[in-house]
Formats: structure tokens, sequence, C-alpha cells
């Protein structure tokens, strides 16, 4: 690598809109931002070209889905990664119960380290994928950043949500295209509602989109007793 193709690694400052989001909790976001910076980049969780951008793509952008949760919400972030949208949330929302659900090791070694070193209460780190889970692990409320296509990410999200349950899908500008591509599958897994919602417009140059789909899981009628 040469020096002109030397990445940064300083982490940057944060954006104005920050401190509307996070409030008196900027300085827990501030040091989640050099964690990942620092650990996150060296333990491949972050790529070095998204250091620059670590607020406005990354942790701002995930942050401002909190306003999809009620006060003292339980949720359930499914593949967690880096902490994203799941820490993020965590700092903004020291109401909310946040439960993180990530496959790899190295991965949940990080988030437990991170969670310590934050000191985030209200975040337990569940190792192993979703459908391991199931019977075991669940909220009225599920979320997902980045995972896969919709129809795939509500066959593993779904099984662990309570009753009628909301899964709160981060998604890019496609995500109508996706929802109307996939949801005669999604109907399959009891959808009975979906929006297509926008967050951050005031802090944002680009709001975060995400999929609000809520499901009512379908049951099997149960059968009468027979009568001796």
């Amino acid at each position: 690598m040469t020096h002109s193709e030397e990445f940064v690694t300083t982490p940057p400052a944060a954006p104005s809109g920050a401190a509307a989001v996070f409030g008196d909790r900027m300085p827990s976001a501030t040091q989640f931002v050099e964690i990942l910076a620092d650990t996150g980049v060296t333990h491949g969780l972050i790529g070095p070209r998204e250091v620059p951008r670590l607020w406005e793509r990354h942790v701002l952008n995930c942050a401002v889905i909190e306003d999809a949760f009620p006060q003292g919400a339980k949720l359930i972030d499914v593949g967690s990664g880096a902490g994203l949208p799941g820490l993020a949330l965590a700092i903004a929302r020291p109401d909310l119960d946040i439960h993180l659900v990530e496959p790899m090791q190295r991965r949940t070694d990080w988030l437990t380290a991170t969670v310590t070193e934050l000191g985030l209460d209200n975040v337990t780190v569940n190792r192993g994928r979703a459908e391991e889970f199931v019977g075991v692990l669940s909220a009225p409320w599920v979320t997902a950043r980045a995972v896969a296509r919709i129809a795939k990410l509500a066959r593993w999200c779904v099984p662990l949500l309570e009753g009628r349950g909301t899964l709160v899908a981060m998604k890019g500008r496609s995500a109508q295209e996706e929802l109307d591509a996939d949801r005669r599958d999604l109907n399959k897994l009891g959808l009975v509602d979906a929006t297509l919602s926008e967050h951050g417009a005031a802090v944002l140059d680009e709001p975060t989109l995400t999929l609000d789909l809520v499901f009512q899981p379908k049951q099997r009628p149960t059968k009468g007793k027979k009568k001796r």
C-alpha cells in the first residue's frame, strides 16, 4: 500500500445534528464512534474506508430509527455485527431492552467488550443464528440492518416476534420495490401491515428508510376434544 492509499483511522467529529438525537448521551455516542474507528476496524467489523463517515452513514444513521419503538420496548437486533443498529439504539434510548443476536464468535466477543466499555446495562449479547433462538428469545419488536432481502430476513425474524409483532428492517432506496416483489412470501408469514418510514430527516442529508412490517403469525386451528 502506498502512502496515498493509506486510510484515515482518526474518528470524525460529530455532526451538529448528533446532539439532537443522543442528548446527554453524546459522550457515549462519541466513545462508540472512537471504538468503531479503532478495534471495529482492526477486527474487520468496519471497513477502513468507512471511518470518515462513521457518524452519518453508520451510528447516526442507525440511531435515528429510535422513534420507531415505544417507551421501554424490548427488541431483538438480528445480525448485529458491529452493533448497528443495536448499540446505537441502546445509547440513544437507555429505556430500551435490547438483545443482540450475532452468530460469529469474533463479533460477539467484540460486542461484549464494547458493551462493557460503554457501560450499557440495557444490552444482552447472544451468540448464534436467529433460528437457534426460536422458542428461547422473543420480543414484540425485531430490527436488522443490511442482513438479507426482506423475504429471507422475515423468515428468520418473524419466529422471534411475540404475538402481533413488528419487524423494523433498515433498507435502502429500493425498499418499496423489494417489498412489492416479496409481498407474496411475506403474506405467507402472516404480514398484516407494511409501512415505508423515513427517519432523521432533520439531522441527516439522506433520511434513513425502514420497512415496518407487522406480522400476526398464522396459528393452526385447535381440534375440539372428542366426547366419550
